[in-house]
């Protein structure tokens, strides 16, 4: 086995693949060891209905799966495997509930809608040697995604028509396509805020490419913007959710250090909620010791003086695998309306 310096673990923070089996020296490789408490706060998965998915569920190569939740059982299950027939990956990275009840998605491999009765309405497959990571919906009829590649490209699609209506060029300085970009979001400016995970920085965008403001952000995952101007953004496998201000100072953060208790996986998505509490995904499928993992934590409600009040864990009855994308169904606006689909 390769022997890493304490200096190169730290130096790869800034290369940090979604599926660690395909370069197991990440950090998101690191194990976890810390178990959860026995007692979690909140009503486990009663507490709210939500549509969740994750990737890289190494457990079940035949269902990497998105779950409709209410009242604490699963009521829709959408699966495909972890591999397609031509052997590329297939693991859900982002999903949200339309207000007509169709869920859009991303799967790496591609993109797609399905329907309540589990009909593919819309398909986008990933050309070789470029992965989809990020799917907003911009409409009922449109959609953004990002697609990783040299060159890398942000585009708007007509789900209706399947017609590429824009394609905006991002510039990386990355030429590994799995390390470039996660979920980017359009705001209700109509500006594109980019994740740079490899290059550690979030770069907001408008439609033309054009650089507007920018920040440096540890391996983010995902950065969106707040009804107060500032931006939130996932951290990924540095294990932070940050909010900062437009001159780009960090106004609230939440770490490891501040849940001494439990064991934070990457930080994948962080969300605000109307009564102010942030919404967090700690994805632990880093971990190749998959035994572990029903000691942990999948998702978090953290009040903005940090206090947890729901701390989902929920690998039996039912077994909801890692988590990556989480979207709360008792949140008030309309999921089709750019910056609502949170």
């Amino acid at each position: 086995m390769l022997k890493i310096t304490i200096l190169a673990l730290a130096a790869m923070t800034m290369l940090v693949p979604s599926s660690p089996a395909q370069n197991p020296t990440s950090p998101a490789a690191i194990k976890l060891t810390a178990p959860a408490p026995a007692v979690l706060p909140g009503n486990g998965v009663a507490q709210h209905p939500f549509l969740y998915a994750g990737e890289w569920d190494t457990r079940k190569p035949e269902e990497q799966s998105i779950f409709i939740v209410r009242g604490g059982k699963v009521v829709w299950q959408y699966s495909m495997p972890l591999r397609n027939s031509g052997g590329r990956i297939q693991e859900f990275d982002d999903a949200t509930m339309l207000s007509n009840g169709n869920v859009i998605f991303s799967h790496m491999s591609g993109a797609g809608m399905v329907s309540p009765d589990k009909k593919i309405l819309w398909n986008y497959e990933a050309p070789p040697g470029t992965e989809i990571h990020s799917c907003q919906a911009i409409g009922k009829n449109r959609v953004l995604i990002m697609r990783n590649g040299n060159p890398a490209e942000a585009m708007i699609i007509n789900t209706a028509t399947g017609k590429v209506e824009k394609e905006i060029p991002i510039p990386t300085t990355v030429t590994g396509t799995h390390g470039q970009f996660r979920h980017i979001r359009m705001t209700k400016a109509g500006t594109l805020l980019v994740p740079h995970m490899s290059e550690g920085r979030v770069v907001e965008y408008d439609l033309d490419g054009k650089v507007l403001w920018s920040v440096a952000a540890k391996s983010p995952w995902q950065a969106i913007r707040l009804d107060n101007g500032d931006t939130l953004i996932a951290g990924d496998a540095s294990r932070y959710a940050r909010e900062v201000n437009p001159k780009g100072e960090t106004v609230w953060e939440f770490t490891q250090a501040d849940v001494p208790d439990y064991r934070l996986g990457n930080i994948q998505t962080a969300d605000r909620l109307e009564n102010g509490n942030m919404i967090i995904t700690s994805w632990i499928a880093g971990d190749n010791d998959t035994s572990r993992w029903p000691d942990t934590v999948q998702v978090f409600e953290v009040t903005p003086e940090k206090k947890i009040v729901w701390a989902l864990s929920s690998w039996k009855d039912p077994d909801l695998g890692p988590a990556t994308s989480i979207q709360l169904l008792d949140q008030p606006g309309n999921p089709d309306i750019v910056g609502q689909e949170r």
